[in-house]
């Protein structure tokens, strides 16, 4: 008995109509061949971890020009390297041209993720360092911005004891915003960081190193520059226009707690140093940073037995995991700085 070939589907369309559509189930076929038999990536290489690192530089200075002097190579290499990671991930990390530097949707989630896995290899670096029993590597060490000044911070004496106790050790030190340095040593970013007091975290763990002694200034042109201040008290304050951090800091929480009139916002202590020598706005400033200022006569503290308040300093490391060799070493070094 012989078997009839399957009759061919009716379809709405003309009997010329493509196979494509008169069989759908070749579509079907065709998708799953389309499909990718293996993850887009693959295995990481030593390549791919340089290339990583170089998009991290670039991110971090905000474009291919400032990078490369960070990286000491030539814009033309740092966008060659840029331009092999795309191809190598399949993603378009980031947009260049006359409007400007700025990381795509998938540059940004990049990031992270490379933030992540080089905090990782250096960990895992340290863990072989502490086989052997040894301290090498890099130690990457944030902290506040405008501490230099300060007479109470030791930082400085503290790198030096490091440095003749691990010499082999790679000291990296950046300046950072609070929140960024906070969530820089949970992410694994930062090994040590140095914020002032503000809140506390049950994954962190905290070490008191120096006080900062906080005044409020304002700038010449201001209402209050060289004229008497016996009179003013803080609800003549709360009706000047006022310059604050804009983040959470003992700065914000203080602004808070006085009901002071925040009419501009600075990220650092010299954006609220700019506001307040504009001669429209009083702020609070580290009386170690505004003393030159005063110095020279742009600035004034407005009774500054009266208008300020004081914050402490603390070394910053996450509880876990376990702090390496150097970072407990580099803590150790700023206890005995801050002790002398």
């Amino acid at each position: 008995m012989k078997l009839k070939p399957p009759s061919r589907p009716e379809t709405s369309g003309s009997a010329d109509a493509p196979l494509s559509k008169t069989l759908p189930w070749r579509n079907v076929a065709a998708q799953a061949a389309a499909m990718p038999t293996r993850p887009a990536l693959g295995q990481l290489s030593d390549m791919d971890l340089r290339l990583l690192r170089v998009f991290r530089v670039v991110a971090d200075c905000g474009g291919m020009a400032a990078a490369e002097l960070e990286l000491n190579i030539g814009s033309s290499t740092v966008s060659r390297h840029i331009k092999d990671l795309e191809t190598r991930l399949g993603l378009r990390l980031c947009r260049r041209g006359r409007a400007g530097f700025a990381l795509t949707a998938e540059g940004q989630k990049i990031y992270a993720q490379t933030t992540q896995l080089l905090a990782a290899t250096d960990a895992f670096r340290s863990s072989v360092d502490e086989i052997h029993q040894r301290m090498g590597g890099q130690l990457q060490i944030a902290v506040f911005d405008k501490t230099a000044s300060n007479p109470k911070a030791r930082i400085a004496q503290a790198i030096s004891r490091f440095q003749t106790r691990a010499p082999d050790v790679a000291l990296n030190l950046h300046v950072a915003t609070l929140n960024a340095i906070e969530r820089g040593v949970l992410d694994g970013q930062f090994h040590v960081g140095i914020i002032p007091g503000h809140r506390t975290s049950d994954t962190l763990h905290y070490v008191r190193l120096f006080d900062e002694h906080m005044c409020l200034y304002c700038g010449p042109g201001h209402s209050l520059f060289g004229s008497d201040h016996a009179s003013l008290d803080w609800d003549a304050v709360r009706a000047l226009p006022f310059a604050g951090l804009g983040y959470h800091s003992p700065n914000l929480q203080v602004s808070q707690q006085l009901r002071l009139t925040r009419s501009a916002t600075g990220f650092d202590q010299e954006s609220i140093a700019t506001l307040i020598l504009s001669g429209r706005f009083v702020g609070f400033l580290p009386e170690h940073y505004a003393h030159s200022f005063v110095q020279q006569g742009q600035m004034q503290a407005v009774m500054p037995d009266v208008f300020f308040y004081d914050c402490e300093f603390f070394a910053i490391t996450r509880r876990s995991p376990q702090a390496s060799r150097a970072t407990r070493a580099f803590l150790q070094c700023l206890e005995l700085a801050h002790a002398a």
